[in-house]
């Protein structure tokens, strides 16, 4: 048996030098009688650690050169496994290995260590790894033991330590690579970890490393992939400024995230920037910005880029159909969602997939279409695509609206039957449904029936405060409150401005003012509905002027007062007769273009008209469209005329009928009862004249327009 081991030894001696030093070290004959036989996991602890790190060397070696050199990572075939080495064991063979076999001999073994846990995560094996290496002088091979060290530590949460030490080992001698920290870099950001990736950024500057075109990509990505959008366009336009091109990937990521988080016109000004700068969009890139604007809304410039895209030779595909259906059923337009949808169907191309009736479904859903929505899924079904939880959810949530509660519990039942979890929001829209209706107590029910495995949110204890509060009962809804502070979901400001609205319907101010103050305590930021709640019940109890410093605070934090706010304090001011504030509120609510409601429109117009400044009142009247112009003279005239007021009514006759506004029967009806109770006889016989001159006009037009 000895002699047959010299002779292997021999034929090994010959592959090269190195092997010729390990076999001097395994010259003993009880080496070779050990190695005669194969050993097991457990032997190490019987034989002498000089010896086992011999053997483990002379297996190392006759492995790496009995097989094939041009494979790129040669994976060795040891007779043993990790539990015969110890880990100082194994930082032993790899140094031996490098200083006596040479470089890829070391680095054959330190691959075979690292595909086990125990070498995997011990960070001095790849320190010794590295530094055998940096003193052979393969520094291309090093960067590679550098590169596996920040993936591997990445994986169990000691990425930090990991960059740390890549650093550090330039003292060591490593001449630090723009290819190996961009691997860190692209490794920290995946993590999501940006802060230290800007931090290796600013050290690979500080340290000679230049930055290429890679370093910017992972930096863009990382805060994409974080929802960090002004720190990704800072990173973006610091790339675009070195004169660095944008790849579609970067692009596609950058379009989605952006449009995702609402910076919409910041998405469309890089998309023209980089075709500027010679990108050619591809379908996912115009898909990206489609979508975005699909469900922002903007309809229009959607179809508008949908016709760039076809003009530069692109076809559309099922994802950018999809995104325009969802817009048009978004916009409720979902009769020219359908005609899109059945050109997709026709499409010989791409046909409609699970997203794409699910789209459809849901707009007909919000539309009240139920009948086809259930068709659509019949019809989906057919075509052999399994419905998601998406689409189940459109169906719940459309039924539970439409108070169909047995439907909804057949969803229900066979989300089950798939083996889906029901999500927290559908539960919402279900607990919704039941508090409208007035069963508050089949709701908690079915939270303790549906909600195992689904955690209730802040929604759903808002849903139930509300539903408490709409039934004054306030001590329940604060104890609800309190129960979901316990459950781990603070109060948020919706929750705080749903109290407080109904507090202000129930001229409970001081209440309203110490939710308000908690909030605002516990660092939360009152919105336009809150303040809007308090300044409706400032002016319910007659106190406009807190109502109006609270108007002008909101305005002053940079919110937007929308109608709501402005007709709750023009009404309160009308109330109070001051009607010179309430008409320069009036007026600017008129030059931001907000359209006042039509209680807003009547209250500050009839205040004027019984005050006497008729003409006043027309030309706040006048600054309206058409047809609220129209609706409105229409109910004041009602209304002037249920209280007498017939004189100041037949002005506003007249002007309706100098514009031409056909007068319907109740408002007609509604004038002539007040001026025949008023005695106004001749009134009526007037204005019976003016409405027959008019039909004569009328009739005279349009007989001209036939004859053209």
């Amino acid at each position: 048996m000895v002699f047959l081991l010299c002779r292997q030894l021999n034929k090994i001696h010959t592959r090269g030098a190195a092997i010729k030093r390990l076999l001097n070290v395994a010259n003993c004959l009880h080496v070779f009688r050990s190695f005669s036989q194969m050993p097991t996991s457990n032997v190490s602890d019987s034989v002498p650690p000089l010896t086992v790190i011999k053997r483990v060397c002379f297996w190392v070696c006759d492995s790496y050169y009995s097989q094939d050199k041009k494979q790129s990572r040669n994976m060795l075939e040891l007779p043993i496994d990790s539990d015969f080495l110890t880990t100082e064991q194994a930082v032993t063979v790899v140094a031996a290995l490098a200083d006596e076999a040479g470089s890829m001999v070391a680095l054959s073994f330190f691959y075979w260590a690292i595909s086990y846990p125990k070498f995997r995560y011990f960070m001095r094996f790849y320190i010794v790894s590295a530094s055998c290496l940096i003193k052979n002088g393969n520094f291309e091979r090093t960067h590679e033991v550098i590169r596996c060290m920040v993936n591997n530590f990445a994986d169990i949460g000691l990425v930090k330590e990991a960059v740390y030490m890549v650093f550090q080992m330039q003292s060591q001698g490593l001449v630090l690579s723009t290819h190996t920290l961009n691997c860190v870099l692209s490794v920290v950001n995946e993590l999501g970890l940006v802060e230290i990736a800007e931090k290796v950024f600013d050290e690979m500057c500080e340290r000679g490393v230049i930055p290429d075109i890679y370093s910017f990509k992972s930096m863009v990505a990382g805060y994409c992939k974080v929802g960090r959008v002004i720190d990704a366009d800072r990173w973006l336009t610091s790339m675009l400024n070195r004169g660095l091109p944008v790849d579609n990937v970067t692009c596609s990521l950058i379009l989605r995230v952006f449009c995702e988080n609402g910076f919409m016109s910041r998405a469309s000004w890089i998309f023209n920037t980089l075709m500027e700068r010679g990108l050619e969009p591809n379908v996912i890139n115009y898909s990206c910005l489609i979508n975005g604007l699909s469900r922002r809304g903007s309809i229009k410039q959607a179809f508008e880029l949908l016709e760039q895209m076809v003009s530069s030779g692109l076809k559309p595909n099922v994802y950018t159909h999809t995104s325009l259906i969802h817009g048009l059923c978004k916009k409720g337009w979902t009769d020219k969602a359908f005609r899109l949808f059945l050109k997709l169907v026709r499409s010989g191309n791409y046909k409609p997939n699970v997203h794409t009736y699910t789209a459809m479904m849901d707009g007909y859903c919000k539309d009240g279409r139920l009948n086809r929505a259930e068709m659509m899924l019949e019809k989906m079904k057919e075509q052999g695509l399994v419905p998601n939880l998406n689409t189940y959810c459109a169906l719940i949530d459309g039924h539970a609206k439409n108070g169909d509660l047995q439907r909804v519990y057949e969803l229900m039942d066979e989300i089950k039957r798939q083996g889906l979890t029901l999500n927290t929001c559908t539960c919402n829209a279900v607990v919704d449904s039941l508090c409208k209706k007035g069963k508050i107590g089949e709701a908690y029910k079915f939270l303790r029936s549906f909600l195992a495995g689904v955690a209730a949110d802040k929604v759903t204890y808002t849903i139930l405060i509300s539903e408490r509060c709409k039934q004054k009962n306030f001590e329940q809804a604060l104890a609800l409150v309190g129960k979901m502070i316990k459950s781990g979901n603070s109060p948020d400001m919706f929750t705080y401005t749903t109290l407080i609205s109904h507090l202000a319907r129930l001229n409970r101010m001081s209440s309203c003012e110490r939710l308000f103050a908690d909030a605002r305590r516990i660092g939360l930021i009152p919105t336009t509905e809150t303040y809007t709640s308090m300044i409706a019940g400032y002016c319910q109890a007659g106190k406009t002027d807190i109502a109006l410093a609270l108007f002008h605070e909101l305005c002053n934090k940079g919110l937007t007062p929308d109608s709501f706010t402005y007709g709750a304090i023009i009404s309160g001011l009308c109330k109070e007769s001051l009607l010179d504030e309430a008409r320069t509120l009036y007026e600017g609510m008129i030059t931001k273009g907000i359209s006042p409601c039509e209680v807003t429109r009547m209250a500050i117009a009839y205040e004027f008209c019984i005050r006497g400044e008729f003409l006043t009142a027309v030309s706040l009247l006048d600054r309206l469209e058409k047809k609220q112009w129209a609706r409105t003279v229409t109910s004041l005239i009602r209304q002037l005329c249920s209280e007498q007021r017939v004189q100041v009514a037949a002005k506003l006759f007249v002007k309706l009928l100098e514009g031409d506004h056909i007068v319907d029967r109740v408002t007609l009806a509604a004038f002539m009862t007040a001026c025949y109770a008023s005695n106004k006889y001749a009134l009526v016989a007037d204005m019976s004249e003016r409405i027959r001159k008019q039909k004569n006009r009328l009739i005279h037009h349009s007989s001209e327009i036939t004859s053209l």
